[in-house]
């Protein structure tokens, strides 16, 4: 893993604003999903891998119950309860200081100072990243001894209860767990994690940052969480057999109910299943080191975001197309919540900086936008370290 940011930076913003040394300091870093969009809210299998882009928190714990955290990227400080309610980018830190303190029946304040070189706003999921971080620091300085699951599932729930997002665990999980050199396979019904050999001697990762975000990517992701409700519902009464989510019917049982499943939910519903069979057979490709079925994956994930989930938009499809004319690239598609974000792309090792120079020519020539071109290491996930007592 190529480290970025050290750390120290953020220790000595930490002494700075607080007059005295940080006891620890967490790092957490971002995702991208390698296959498996938008099916970890239905219960589905994802293959994320932890970048080497990381959320950095420095901290000393309070016995008050109060959290007070400054973002060095935002310069930006609050100062709260915990089970207070506050705005953005606080709203992760403080959710998360209310969840952990639920989790262990007693308030986990702190003075924390954030910082890192996670990139915002990519869709590589920096509010797991600074959840993950956060949680990590306070389970260490109140020495709480919980498991990294257990730091997940908090975060998790931090995102969904207090944050607001109806999002599913792959974001946090892979984020406390990652692996460096390995994939993750995560079953996000049954919670179990398998590591995969990720060879970045075969096959590299590009990120490539439209620059753009729609005003859908709240309100659409939420509706995308209803309509895949409404569809097992459905499913669930016409199937006969009992479905819980999406995870409990192939795409045959779809296609053989499509007329129970009134558009656009026989859509939502086909790319669930067909993205969680893309995913089991990724995985199996990523393990024989078959890059080229994996790129092949990639590719077809994409056209289903696009087509039956329709969380794609013009400035992502237009970097998807121009990465699947660069020769050196397996495939590529979007990843996050959509309508906006970034585009990951497996290419061939030693090919990233060519690639990554003609998809930003072509990108900006199309659409006048300059766009963010980051080429990645496979990351750790979340790492602890004590610095004074």
């Amino acid at each position: 893993m190529t480290t970025h940011d050290d750390g120290r930076a953020v220790a000595e913003t930490f002494e700075a604003r607080y007059g005295a040394e940080p006891a620890v300091r967490s790092r957490a870093p971002g995702r991208v999903n390698l296959v498996g969009g938008h099916v970890d809210y239905s219960g589905g299998v994802v293959l994320p891998v932890a970048i080497d882009r990381t959320t950095v928190v420095a901290a000393r714990p309070r016995d008050d119950g109060v959290v007070r955290a400054y973002s060095a990227r935002m310069d930006e400080s609050v100062e709260a309860s915990v089970g207070d309610a506050v705005d953005g980018w606080a709203a992760y830190v403080v959710g998360t200081a209310t969840t952990l303190s639920d989790e262990v029946d007693r308030p986990v304040g702190a003075d924390l100072a954030v910082g890192g070189d996670m990139i915002l706003g990519a869709g590589v999921s920096s509010s797991a990243a600074l959840e993950v971080a956060v949680a990590g620091a306070l389970d260490s300085v109140h020495e709480l001894g919980l498991s990294r699951e257990t730091l997940a599932d908090v975060c998790w729930r931090a995102e969904n209860q207090e944050v607001g997002m109806s999002c599913g665990i792959m974001d946090q999980f892979a984020s406390a767990l990652g692996r460096a050199g390995h994939a993750l396979r995560i079953d996000c019904r049954s919670r179990d994690v398998e590591t995969i050999p990720f060879d970045t001697g075969t096959a590299s990762l590009l990120l490539v940052d439209t620059n753009v975000k729609h005003e859908l990517i709240d309100s659409g992701y939420n509706e995308r969480v209803r309509e895949c409700h409404e569809a097992t519902a459905i499913l669930d009464a016409e199937t006969g057999k009992r479905v819980r989510s999406l995870r409990d019917v192939t795409p045959e049982d779809v296609e053989a109910n499509r007329e129970h499943l009134d558009p656009p939910l026989d859509r939502r519903a086909r790319h669930v299943t067909t993205e969680i069979r893309r995913v089991k057979e990724a995985a199996e490709a990523l393990a024989a080191d078959d890059v080229e079925r994996v790129g092949a994956l990639v590719r077809e994930s994409h056209r289903s975001l696009t087509d039956d989930y329709e969380v794609s938009c013009a400035e992502l499809d237009t970097v998807v197309d121009i990465l699947d004319d660069c020769e050196g690239v397996y495939g590529a598609r979007m990843v996050g919540g959509g309508w906006g974000g970034s585009v990951v792309a497996l290419v061939a090792p030693g090919t990233a900086t060519r690639v990554g120079e003609r998809v930003a020519d072509e990108y900006r020539a199309a659409t006048d936008i300059d766009p963010g071109v980051y080429a990645f290491d496979i990351g750790d996930g979340l790492t602890v370290e004590t610095l004074s007592g």
